[in-house]
């Protein structure tokens, strides 16, 4: 019955059969083709990817094959083959039936991108093994840094009323190889774990297992005392740790594949092993321990930083190198792709290629926090592109994050890529129609870091809207540019943390709360006074430099050397500086948020210049909110460069446009917004 439910959905969204709402992500393939499909083997998940087939596939007969090919199982389990022609027949090979399904999803996207003709020889295995989502989603249903509705996980529904989206979700992580899902909050709640909300969570894994996704839960660290009752949740204390094995085992009664847990601990106020004098070795074995007889793992966060003067870009790898080669197997250090926190741009965090023999995974954020909400258009893969590529020297030059972290220069039992969700309960899912660009192109890339931006921005860009020359082309260069952009109107060169307290939208340099943690405001991170701007981390400053790997720590400490793009994360450089083009920082600075705003003016123009290529109802959507992108962007403008001139003393060049804004009336400015939690 519950197999038929979830072929009745895939019909009635390959159907189209719903508005113009943008619901159907880029999954619009026609249907009603009734192609031949044949399959070697019945199960849940082959007859999901027969029925994706048989319902859009517009060529000649498909056989769906599970072999015994050692090549194939040498290339793991979701490996596949992609063997024929279109005209006489294909045929789609896996050693495993989630290979199957991969190979369905890919057969259509070639098809759905017009690149489906000749001969196809095709054979693909995923570049992490592991392809998470983590939502930050609380059992109320609000979500933390959520900006497209509530959770769409409807806890409160469930078992009685079970989501249609459920099924959708599914399959739209499974069209593009995500393969996990961690479905609560980093900040987590013990209840997470009782009985009640367990049984809830088995109906939402019996739903998204036939299309390989596995469920995991974040865990508070106190659950043995919160939920169970004991007198301590010391991880080296007997009745601790037998507390977590028999949760671990009534999760595993429930949900036999279950993925295992992520935990943020001794973070931000929350509980965790130093609390009772212990590391986070002591807590991530003691939950590994408790879940390996299972096969399960533990995702333990590396975002842990205290208010103790330190500079905190250095505290995180001052934290965990101690522990390296510590950790049990089945244990993967979670680390944000830089040292702070999701900022516009970053330097990639010194732990990547540093922790050798500790598996560690990057952590990226999906949804915008530091970027608009689902206001701005900003595409993520050039960030995240950026980062992967970013040359960490730990063995030498060439030694990419990428391949620190995927399994080629550091081999480990487990190797996993983490996305922070953008998913609400609105009808497109995202909030911005674009937004779901982010989570396309965060499992495109999980599965193979080695795509370039323009080919992922192409194929969504086509599955999604129209592969007409005339709208394709400029929409892309949109795409591509827009992170820079961003970059340009909020935080160039280098700056970060300079955003609005508490929900982190909008510009907020001169931020002062009283009694508020220093490392929580804007100013110990841009330090401007009257001789310059930036944060010294060079040998004479704080030395976050020497975290690096030569020659990278010595191009990074020479402000000559340094990347500009970096240059204010790195120095405190004076105004007068003279920049590579031959302009003051100070009138640099100036010109980089006045080229953001131009570049935001231009996508507007390039949006408007697409309305005859697309439907009315998601153009006059983007339409709206590329009107609020080009208002923030002055916003932004203004607001940092009066705030700045007040310690520079210099005029703002005359030949970009004037501040429209008086700089007390900015800081008048106090937003209410109810996404932050």
């Amino acid at each position: 019955m519950k197999q038929s439910i979830i072929i009745f959905y895939i019909f009635l969204l390959s159907a189209g059969l719903y508005a113009e709402d943008g619901s159907r992500l880029w999954l619009r393939a026609e249907s009603g083709h009734n192609a031949t499909v044949t399959a070697n083997k019945q199960s849940p998940t082959v007859d999901i990817a027969k029925q994706e087939l048989k319902s859009q596939w517009k060529g000649a007969p498909i056989q769906l094959i599970i072999v015994n090919s050692k090549e194939l199982r040498n290339r793991g389990k979701d490996a596949y083959r992609i063997t024929g022609n279109k005209l006489t027949g294909v045929s789609v090979l896996a050693s495993t039936e989630q290979g199957l399904l991969y190979g369905a999803y890919h057969l259509l996207r070639l098809q759905e991108t017009g690149n489906d003709a000749g001969i196809l020889n095709i054979e693909e295995s995923p570049g992490y093994d592991i392809r998470i989502l983590n939502h930050w989603d609380n059992l109320d249903g609000t979500v933390e840094r959520g900006y497209a509705g509530r959770s769409i996980w409807k806890w409160d529904e469930l078992p009685n009323r079970i989501s249609p989206r459920y099924v959708e979700y599914a399959r739209a992580n499974a069209s593009i190889g995500i393969n996990g899902t961690v479905l609560n909050n980093v900040n987590a709640t013990p209840r997470v774990l009782s009985k009640e909300m367990l049984e809830k969570v088995k109906i939402v894994a019996d739903i998204l297992r036939p299309y390989h996704i596995k469920v995991y839960l974040s865990i508070n660290f106190s659950s043995p005392a919160s939920l169970g009752g004991l007198s301590t949740s010391d991880p080296l204390n007997s009745d601790v740790r037998q507390w977590w094995k028999d949760k671990a085992d009534e999760i595993y009664r429930l949900i036999p594949d279950f993925g295992g847990f992520l935990v943020k601990a001794n973070s931000e106020g929350l509980p965790g092993p130093q609390d009772f004098g212990r590391t986070h070795v002591d807590g991530a074995n003691m939950l590994a321990d408790a879940l390996k007889p299972h096969n399960g793992m533990v995702m333990w966060r590396a975002f842990v930083y205290n208010p103790d003067g330190e500079d905190r870009a250095k505290q995180a790898y001052k934290e965990f190198m101690p522990l390296d080669g510590m950790f049990r197997d089945n244990v993967i250090i979670q680390i944000k792709n830089g040292p702070i926190d999701f900022q516009p741009r970053e330097p990639f965090s010194p732990l990547f290629g540093a922790m050798k023999k500790t598996a560690v995974m990057p952590e990226l954020q999906i949804t915008q926090e530091y970027l608009g909400f689902s206001n701005h258009l900003v595409f993520l893969a050039s960030l995240w592109k950026e980062f992967l590529e970013s040359d960490t020297y730990c063995n030498g030059e060439g030694s990419t994050v990428a391949e620190t972290t995927d399994g080629t220069l550091f081999p480990h039992p487990l190797t996993a890529m983490a996305g922070v969700a953008n998913i609400g309960d609105e009808a497109n899912w995202c909030g911005h129609h674009f937004a779901q660009a982010n989570w396309y192109a965060f499992g495109r890339l999980a599965w193979n870091h080695s795509l370039s931006v323009d080919e992922i921005a192409d194929e969504w860009i086509r599955m999604t809207f129209s592969g007409n020359p005339g709208f394709l082309n400029p929409v892309k260069e949109m795409m591509m540019d827009s992170h820079e952009a961003a970059v340009n109107y909020m935080m160039p060169l280098g700056l970060h943390h300079i955003f609005a307290w508490n929900h982190h939208y909008g510009p907020e340099p001169w931020c002062d709360i009283p009694g508020a943690r220093p490392d929580w405001l804007p100013k110990y991170y841009h330090q401007a006074d009257s001789v310059g701007l930036g944060f010294d981390r060079s040998e004479t400053g704080s030395n976050a430099v020497s975290q690096y790997y030569p020659p990278l720590r010595d191009e990074l400490n020479d402000i000559r050397s340094c990347p500009e793009k970096y240059l204010l994360w790195f120095h405190h450089v004076p105004w007068n500086y003279l920049m590579k083009d031959g302009r003051s920082l100070w009138d640099d600075l100036c010109y980089k948020y006045d080229t953001g705003v131009k570049q935001v003016r231009n996508f507007q123009r390039i949006w408007d210049q697409s309305e005859k290529y697309i439907d009315a109802e998601r153009f006059k959507e983007v339409q709206s909110r590329l009107k609020i992108q080009s208002r923030d962007a002055v916003w932004w403008k203004d607001a940092c460069l009066l705030y700045f001139q007040t310690f520079s003393n210099r005029p703002i060049p005359y030949d970009i446009e004037r501040p429209i804004y008086e700089l007390d009336d900015l800081k008048n400015i106090k937003l209410d917004l109810e996404h932050h939690n």
